[in-house]
C-alpha cells in the first residue's frame, strides 16, 4: 500500500501546485506526451507484458463494464438519479490510462500489466465510438468518431507494439523503454493533477450541489468496480485478470468525460449555453471528487482482493 501511495500521490500532488501555479502548462505538455510518450510507454509495457490469449478476456471485462453501467443506468429506479448523458458517461468510463497504469504498476504483478492495457484499449475504443453518441445526440459523422478513435495514443500504441513484437528485437526494445515508459506513467499521472489544479482554479462562484453528485460518485466508485468482481467470480477468472479488470474499474471518471461534454457544449446554440455550462461544471467537479475518493476507494478494492478474496 505504501507503495501505491508513493507511486500515485506525489505526482499527482506535484501536477495540482504546478496546474495553479501555471495554468498554461497542461496546455503545452499534452500534446506531446500524447503524441509520443503514451504511446511509446504502451509499447514497452505491452512487450514486457506480451501477447497472450488471455488479454482478449480483459477486453471483453472492459466491454462488459461499460455495457452492464449503460444498461443499469437505463433502468427507470436508477436513471433518475444519474440524469443526462455527460454524467452516465462519467459513470462508467475510468481513467483507465493515466490512472489504471500506475495503480497497475504499483499493486499487481508482472503477469498483470498487460490485462491492465488490454482493459484500457478496450475502454479507449468504446469511450471515442459511444460516448459522443451518448453525449451529443448531434455527434459528429461517423468518419469523424473514427478518426478521433484511430488518433488515440491507445491505438498508436497498439499498432506499433504489434509491429515491434514480429521483429527480434523486442525483448531488447522492451527493457531499453521500461524506465522510460514508467517517467511518462508518472509524467501523465502529474498532468493528470494539473487539469485538477485548472479545475480548482476556475471554480465557479455557483458550485455544483454535492448531493447532486452523490449517485454518480457511488456508481463509479463502489458499484461498477462491484459488478466486475461478480462477474470475475461467476466466470472463474484467475487471480491476476480479476484483480486487473476490478481495479481499473474502480479508476476514477476519466478527463476524456469532460473533453466530450465541452464539446459538445461548444456545437450547442447560443440559447443553450447556461444548460451546457451546468453540465459541463458538473462533470469537471465529479472528475474532480472521483479522483480525490479514489485515493481511498482503490486501496479499499485492493485491500478486499489481497485479503478476504485473496488466493
Amino acid at each position: 500500500m505504501l507503495r501505491f501511495l508513493l507511486e500515485l500521490v506525489p505526482p499527482l500532488g506535484l501536477g495540482l501546485l504546478l496546474g495553479v501555479r501555471f495554468p498554461g502548462l497542461p496546455g503545452r505538455l499534452a500534446p506531446p506526451l500524447i503524441t509520443w510518450g503514451i504511446p511509446i510507454s504502451l509499447v514497452a509495457l505491452l512487450l514486457r507484458a506480451g501477447f497472450r490469449a488471455e488479454l482478449v478476456a480483459a477486453a471483453l471485462m472492459a466491454a462488459a463494464a461499460s455495457g452492464l453501467g449503460l444498461l443499469l443506468l437505463r433502468l427507470p429506479a436508477l436513471g433518475r438519479y444519474v440524469p443526462g448523458g455527460s454524467l452516465q458517461l462519467g459513470c462508467i468510463v475510468g481513467n483507465t490510462g493515466y490512472w489504471g497504469l500506475p495503480v497497475a504498476l504499483a499493486l499487481l504483478p508482472a503477469e498483470a500489466i498487460g490485462f491492465t492495457i488490454a482493459f484500457d484499449l478496450m475502454a479507449t475504443l468504446i469511450t471515442w465510438s459511444l460516448g459522443p453518441l451518448l453525449v451529443d445526440r448531434h455527434a459528429g459523422s461517423v468518419s469523424r468518431q473514427l478518426q478521433m478513435l484511430a488518433s488515440s495514443p491507445a491505438m498508436r500504441g497498439l499498432a506499433l507494439a504489434v509491429l515491434l513484437h514480429q521483429t527480434p528485437w523486442s525483448a531488447a526494445l522492451a527493457q531499453w523503454l521500461w524506465w522510460p515508459a514508467r517517467l511518462v506513467v508518472l509524467v501523465a499521472l502529474a498532468l493528470v493533477g494539473m487539469r485538477l489544479g485548472l479545475m480548482l482554479r476556475r471554480r465557479s462562484a455557483d458550485p455544483v450541489r454535492g448531493s447532486a453528485l452523490v449517485a454518480p460518485l457511488v456508481g463509479k466508485l463502489l458499484v461498477l468496480p462491484m459488478a466486475m468482481l461478480l462477474l470475475a467470480s461467476l466466470l472463474g477468472l484467475p487471480s491476476p485478470l480479476r484483480d486487473a479488470v476490478v481495479l481499473q474499474a474502480a479508476a476514477p471518471t476519466a478527463l476524456s468525460v469532460l473533453l466530450l461534454t465541452e464539446a459538445a457544449a461548444a456545437g450547442q446554440p447560443e440559447a443553450a449555453g447556461a444548460g451546457q455550462r451546468q453540465v459541463s461544471e458538473a462533470v469537471a467537479t465529479l472528475v474532480l471528487w472521483s479522483t480525490a475518493l479514489a485515493l481511498g476507494t482503490v486501496p479499499l478494492w485492493w485491500w478486499l482482493l489481497s485479503g478476504p478474496l485473496g488466493s
